[in-house]
């Protein structure tokens, strides 16, 4: 997979083709990402849930000093402590930083968008220590309608100003369409699932993915296995058919934080969700997230690659 540049080397016009790029961590690298910070020539607005990244800091604080209209909004309910350095590194380089509004259990989203023009919607925060282990993905596109309703919210948030976010072409947010979203596109699928997801304590999505393997859907799922968190989850799933495979939350090799669900992969229904939410009730009614769903053919087909080499390297799940 080529660097992201493709997707933001567009100007916004109305002949702009749209693109869609996967970054996959840790394999590629933050060089995409950082790629579209530096890419900016005008605004550079930013959501994130941890920022923990000098690199990333450096590269806001420079743009902010050349003229770069550069917002930010970090979280404070959950990640308060951990985001204050970036809080005030960037509040002393001009950059324009406010803390979430508080009437969100958390601001999960993990969002960037350049000039009005590009938004990498990401699985992944900012903090750099957890680069070289850690399963997470970015989708960096273009789509006009999708760009305008994540500025549209980011304006709104940035405010503390209540906003219903609109769904652009194919947006999935939290706290107000995800549960139903995600459930649905379980629901619908007909041939295949491939799950990552760093939790699974949400009933309507284990009794979904429980449903999909009782009528025959092959359903795959593969997770870290923190303290055996979500044994009672995975013993339904199993006696559904579900195949677990999970990594232990000591291992080094490889963490799983990504958020992702392909559905019905090789067939004319295939489609993947990837965004910040978790398979928890706080993820998808308490939480600002955003996540999106493609159809875009080069990025289904690495995520079932990079899925099923996960899978392969983990261990099937059983009852202790």
């Amino acid at each position: 997979m080529g660097v992201a540049s493709q997707a933001f080397a567009n100007e916004s016009n109305a002949s702009t083709t749209v693109t869609q790029t996967l970054v996959i961590e840790p394999d590629q690298g933050l060089t995409s990402i950082y790629n579209l910070i530096q890419s900016a020539k005008s605004s550079i607005d930013m959501t994130m849930y941890e920022l923990v990244d000098t690199q990333a800091q450096t590269l806001l604080d420079e743009a902010a000093e050349n003229g770069i209209k550069v917002r930010v909004i970090l979280d404070q309910n959950l990640e308060k402590s951990n985001n204050t350095a970036a809080y005030n590194d960037l509040t002393s380089h001009g950059v324009q930083v406010v803390w979430a509004w508080t009437k969100y259990a958390a601001t999960h989203q993990k969002t960037i968008t350049i000039d009005n023009t590009t938004s990498a919607v990401m699985t992944l925060n900012l903090t750099s220590r957890y680069y070289s282990t850690t399963r997470d993905f970015a989708i960096i596109e273009n789509d006009p309608s999708d760009v305008a309703a994540i500025e549209s919210t980011f304006n709104a948030d940035f405010a503390a100003q209540t906003i219903t976010p609109p769904l652009g072409d194919d947006l999935v947010w939290s706290p107000t369409v995800s549960k139903t979203d995600l459930v649905n596109i379980i629901n619908s699928a007909k041939d295949s699932l491939l799950v990552e997801n760093e939790e699974m304590s949400y009933s309507g999505v284990v009794t979904a993915l429980e449903n999909a393997a009782k009528r025959g859907v092959a359903v795959t799922v593969c997770m870290t296995n923190d303290d055996n968190d979500y044994e009672t989850e995975f013993e339904a799933l199993t006696k559904a058919g579900v195949k677990i495979s999970t990594y232990p939350d000591n291992s080094t090799a490889l963490y799983i934080h990504a958020k992702v669900i392909l559905a019905d992969y090789n067939t004319s229904s295939a489609q993947a969700f990837v965004g910040s939410e978790n398979f928890s009730t706080a993820s998808l009614t308490e939480n600002r997230e955003l996540g999106l769903v493609t159809t875009n053919a080069s990025i289904l087909t690495q995520l079932h690659t990079t899925i099923n080499s996960d899978y392969a390297g983990g261990t099937p799940w059983t009852k202790s």
